[in-house]
């Protein structure tokens, strides 16, 4: 059987801990204390999952998820950081992790996060997080297939995370619906730890990169101050 996990992590002690708890919870696990050498074993495409730490030997964790990203857009990637690198958090985010945990942290959430995230992305063909209807949906020049998991925007491909594209499913089925930080935390990553809003607003400015024309002026996503988020509704995309 494969590994499932691949484990980046130059603490030895952290991540034999990690990869531990990962095994009794039914999920083998792989582990690297290289940069380059852990790179090199995300490359190879054996891994349902990958848990990152930004401070490694030989190559760091923002160029790590650089890499994998380019090559593999729908690997998860759950970053490590430590508490007081706020800015590398959100760097690791926009580079494209799908989630982070600040150390030190409770190995306990660190297995409730991987398990969620192997589970949206082994939806595959299947419904995504908070969808309620199948088929094909388009909004202006956004197109979306949820059992294909693609998305056009005015005919152009675009390449989307998993968690990219659930959060941006839950949006696109619920046009002009606002949302909180925390409702999409619980609807799309499947928590609501207060702390972690940085990562729905990373991810924002990461699909409104890759979907919006102009994301300092976003046509779709819009911002809905002192609230959240919500998409735009058909009847303002109409030209």
């Amino acid at each position: 059987m494969p590994e499932t996990a691949l484990i980046i992590e130059d603490d030895r002690e952290i991540a034999d801990l990690i990869a531990l708890n990962l095994e009794d919870a039914g999920i083998p696990a792989a582990v690297s204390t290289n940069g380059r050498t852990g790179l090199q074993k995300a490359l190879e495409g054996r891994f349902s999952l990958v848990i990152l730490d930004i401070m490694l030997p030989s190559i760091d964790g923002l160029t790590i998820c650089r890499k994998i990203r380019e090559k593999d857009p729908r690997l998860p990637i759950l970053m490590l950081t430590a508490k007081s690198e706020e800015t590398d958090r959100v760097l690791g985010l926009e580079t494209g992790a799908d989630d982070y945990l600040t150390k030190p942290f409770s190995v306990r959430e660190l297995v409730a996060r991987v398990k969620a995230l192997m589970r949206r992305s082994s939806q595959g063909m299947q419904e995504p997080a908070g969808s309620g209807i199948g088929g094909v949906a388009t909004l202006g020049g956004i197109r979306m297939d949820f059992q294909k998991r693609k998305v056009t925007v005015e005919g152009r491909p675009v390449e989307l995370t998993v968690t990219e594209f659930d959060l941006l499913a839950q949006f696109v089925k619920n046009p002009g619906r606002a949302y909180g930080r925390t409702d999409l935390l619980n609807l799309v990553w499947g928590y609501g730890f207060e702390g972690y809003e940085h990562t729905v607003n990373s991810h924002i400015n990461r699909l409104r990169s890759k979907i919006e024309e102009d994301p300092g002026k976003p046509r779709y996503l819009k911002t809905v101050w002192g609230v959240g988020y919500r998409f735009a509704e058909a009847e303002e995309l109409t030209p």
